[in-house]
C-alpha cells in the first residue's frame, strides 16, 4: 500500500522530486512521495555501487515501476556509503514508506555548500503544487 502524501520537515528537497537528510558530513537520500506517486508501483532499483561518486543533479540509478523507467537524481554530491538492501530486494518498500525503510543511499557529501541550493519542505510543496 503506497504512502499518504507528506513532505516532512527536516527533510531538504531536489526539484527533480527527491529529498536529503542532512547527518554531519553525511546524508540519507531517497524520492519523495510525488516521485513514487507518479511512478506507481515500483517493482525494481538499480542502486549504485558502494564507493560511486555521483554528482548534485546526475543520475545515479534508476527505478522501474508498472509505467516506466525513471533515473534517480541526486539531490547532492557524495560518495556512496551505503545502499538500503531492503529497497533493492523489496522495492515495494520505496512506495510504502519513501521516507523511512524507503530510503535509498547514505552519502558522505563531497560539496557540502550545495545544501543551500536544495528546497526546503515549503518550497517543495509548492514547487509540487505547480507541476
Amino acid at each position: 500500500m503506497a504512502a499518504a502524501e507528506s513532505y516532512p520537515d527536516g527533510l531538504l528537497y531536489h526539484p527533480e522530486h527527491d529529498w536529503a537528510l542532512i547527518e554531519g558530513d553525511e546524508a540519507v537520500l531517497g524520492i519523495t512521495w510525488f516521485a513514487q506517486d507518479a511512478l506507481g508501483e515500483i517493482v525494481h532499483y538499480e542502486a549504485p555501487d558502494v564507493g560511486a561518486a555521483i554528482g548534485m543533479g546526475e543520475a545515479y540509478g534508476e527505478v522501474e515501476s508498472v509505467k516506466a523507467v525513471s533515473d534517480l537524481i541526486s539531490p547532492l554530491s557524495g560518495v556512496v556509503l551505503e545502499v538500503n538492501e531492503k529497497a533493492t530486494g523489496e522495492p515495494e518498500t520505496i512506495n510504502e514508506e519513501p521516507y523511512g525503510a524507503g530510503w535509498l543511499i547514505r552519502v558522505r557529501l563531497t560539496d557540502p555548500t550545495e545544501i543551500a541550493r536544495l528546497l526546503s519542505p515549503e518550497t517543495y510543496r509548492a514547487h509540487v503544487a505547480a507541476e
